[in-house]
């Protein structure tokens, strides 16, 4: 196996070293590159504009590479397309996209699919002169008539609300920011809720706006003091209410306000218990709640809208140690149910009214199934999305007493996609502590397990999120190189219910690094792959996992890649003035305590680089992230130049215009694709292999 890029000869960036010395629990702790921290340090922007020109040097030999992926993978898309509509009443609402353009197109018709199209927001118009533009909500008003949208143009999730009077197509004049996530309707279709955030970018207060008044005229309608708490907002789907929901991650509280009163104040539906996590939507003269009390895996239970109080719930679905329930989605009639049993989601349909319930099957030993859009409330269909590894994500329609349903669109992949060139495998590896982790796989047939295939391992394993295998046309440029793509799922995430989850924080979070490693050297010891041909990749808190496995086990690893790494977790953790820093103690631990300082110590990334050979490693951020400041990736890259005992590349690629996201626009999402997987190529010596 040969590759071209360590031939390349550029010299590396070097940080200064500028120490800044504190003192934690006894511990003298030293960190030379905290001064990377200072944006307006002109020093700071010379260093990271260094470390991209070196990257882009040592690359550079694989420009004709990328551009073929970035082909490959544009030419399997179908640029001018047409989503599927959603029918809100008399109206059909969709979006679409046109080649050459890298933003949906937002518009609706009236009574019928054949009604001339009307507009109501073209992303590429509002785009123009902006290099980053990108949506955290976009609402309609129930009578139809405005659409409210939060736009961000920096990647720093600083929105700003707009409105549009959709009968004139014109911005009114309201432009109110900066705001965070969401926005709820109230029934008048005058008056439209928004969340402002803290110094930390925590969504602390609600606000009430009416429109063609000033913002100096807005009403505080609720504020959430407390640091480790996330204010909500959103619309039930019967229209009756809208939720405010202050939540953490072990306990959540909800208030309520009349959407038909959105003058009265919120009402405290139920209040906040520690530990207590609930969901809420409401049914009739009912609410349906998802709680965790006294039900590790969630129950339901139905509480009276008249009087809410604890004492006054009665079970709805009681608790079931082999399912764990994620969610739920009411309909005036019917109840669909997401749970997970097995590692697999499944739809449990029930009609309210006799209690009869059924069950959505699905074929495949992986996938993923995702419910919605469903705006309307007095329906008797369920639109969900299914995709597998080999399926592309395909919309359909469900009669919900029928039981039958209706394929509206599957995504078109061009180019001559034959699935049944493709297989899908799912493992169960045990790993050192008895644990079994499922494993999902999709590769090109046929497939002989002689250690000779490469293999990209995928993780994340954090706040219980859970990795569902889907469909990817852009992956179909590794597959058909002969790479299998393999997802860990590992602990930390809520496959396997909510005590994969509690086995994957806190103090248990090692777990998590275990876990990936040790399916790792499974997926090497049964010959499915071998050390010199597999890469690792995880982005975020996968970041966290990237960098850890890094410091673990870099033998067992030909390259890793880290996309917005979460890896100064000790320092980012002591810093409550950081975005999410305070919340994400319930995740982590605070250092400031000795007992969680002693465990985080033990696997923070930027904390337990040493001297010894790494693999190649590509890390990639954006300036503008703010969830995983840029700060991060740079002092861990700068602390791995200084440490490490290779001649592997490492390189940093900083985006200086985005986000936590990457690239707002579809062409240069792919493009950064692209960019990652030439590099991965080039790390197992395929760099100039065509596509069989």
């Amino acid at each position: 196996m040969t590759s071209t890029l360590s031939a390349q000869a550029p010299v590396p960036p070097e940080a200064p070293r500028r120490p800044q010395v504190t003192e934690l629990h006894g511990e003298r702790r030293e960190d030379p590159w905290a001064w990377l921290r200072h944006r307006d340090d002109p020093e700071v922007i010379r260093y990271l504009e260094a470390e991209n020109a070196y990257t882009a040097a040592m690359t550079a030999h694989t420009a004709g590479l990328r551009e073929r992926l970035y082909r490959e993978m544009l030419g399997r898309i179908q640029e001018t397309d047409l989503g599927v509509p959603v029918r809100r009443g008399e109206w059909f609402y969709y979006s679409r996209t046109e080649e050459g353009k890298a933003y949906p197109i937002h518009a609706r018709k009236r009574g019928g699919l054949e009604a001339p199209e009307e507009v109501i927001l073209d992303q590429n118009a509002e785009a123009e002169g902006q290099k980053y533009f990108q949506l955290g909500g976009l609402e309609v008003s129930p009578d139809h008539r405005y659409l409210a949208v939060l736009v961000d143009t920096n990647g720093y999730e600083d929105f700003e609300l707009r409105i549009r009077d959709l009968g004139t197509g014109a911005w009114l004049p309201e432009r109110i920011g900066p705001l965070g996530f969401g926005l709820a309707w109230a029934s008048d279709s005058q008056t439209v809720f928004y969340a402002t955030t803290d110094s930390a970018k925590r969504s602390d207060r609600a606000w009430r706006h009416r429109i063609g008044t000033d913002r100096s005229a807005d009403v505080e309608t609720y504020h959430e003091p407390d640091v480790l708490f996330n204010l909500h907002l959103e619309r039930a789907r019967s229209g009756d209410f809208v939720f405010l929901t202050s939540s953490s991650f072990t306990s959540a509280e909800v208030r309520v306000v009349d959407a038909h009163r959105p003058d009265a104040p919120p009402r405290l539906v139920i209040p906040r218990r520690p530990g207590i996590e609930v969901a809420i939507d409401h049914q009739g003269d009912r609410f349906l709640v998802l709680s965790n009390e006294g039900a590790r895996n969630f129950a339901l239970w139905s509480a009276p809208v008249a009087a809410p109080a604890r004492a006054n719930w009665t079970p709805w679905l009681p608790h079931r140690e082999e399912v764990f329930v994620e969610s739920f989605e009411v309909f005036r009639g019917w109840l669909v149910v997401e749970e997970r049993h097995e590692g697999l989601r499944r739809l449990r349909v029930e009609r309210t009214a006799d209690r009869a319930v059924h069950y959505v099957e699905f074929p495949e030993p992986a996938y993923g199934v995702f419910p919605g859009p469903n705006p309307e409330y007095d329906t008797g269909t369920l639109r969900f999305t299914y995709t597998s590894p080999i399926t592309p994500p395909s919309v359909f329609d469900y009669d919900l007493e029928r039981r039958t349903r209706e394929l509206r669109k599957e995504e078109p992949v061009l180019g001559g996609y034959d699935r049944t060139q493709y297989e899908v495998e799912r493992l169960m590896v045990p790993v050192r502590d008895g644990v079994r982790v499922p494993v999902s796989l999709v590769r090109r047939k046929p497939f002989a397990r002689d250690g000779s295939r490469p293999l990209l391992l995928y993780g994340y394993g954090s706040y219980g999120y859970t990795l569902e295998p889907t469909f990817s046309s852009a992956r179909l440029s590794l597959l058909d190189r002969g790479f299998t793509w393999a997802i860990a799922h590992v602990r930390g995430g809520q496959e396997m219910g909510r005590a994969w989850y509690d086995d994957g924080k806190m103090l248990n979070k090692l777990n998590t690094f275990h876990d990936f490693v040790d399916v790792a050297a499974h997926l090497v010891r049964e010959r499915y792959t071998a050390t010199d041909r597999m890469v690792a990749n995880g982005g975020s808190a996968g970041g966290l996992l990237m960098g850890a496995v890094a410091n673990l086990r870099p033998d067992l690893f030909r390259a890793i890649v880290a996309d917005v790494p979460f890896v100064d977790v000790i320092n980012t953790m002591l810093d409550a003035s950081i975005p999410l820093t305070a919340q994400e103690w319930e995740q982590w631990g605070n250092p400031a305590e000795p007992g969680a300082y002693e465990y985080i110590r033990r696997y923070s990334p930027y904390d337990n680089v040493s001297a010894q050979a790494y693999p190649w490693m590509l890390v990639m951020s954006g300036i503008n992230d703010p969830r995983v400041h840029y700060w991060e990736p740079a002092k861990w890259v700068a602390r791995l130049r200084a440490l490490k005992t290779d001649a592997n590349p490492l390189l940093l690629r900083m985006e200086m215009e985005s986000g936590h996201a990457g690239s707002s626009g579809r062409y240069e999402r792919l493009r950064e694709q692209a960019f990652r997987y030439a590099f991965i190529l080039d790390a197992v010596g395929l760099a100039t292999e065509a596509v069989p």
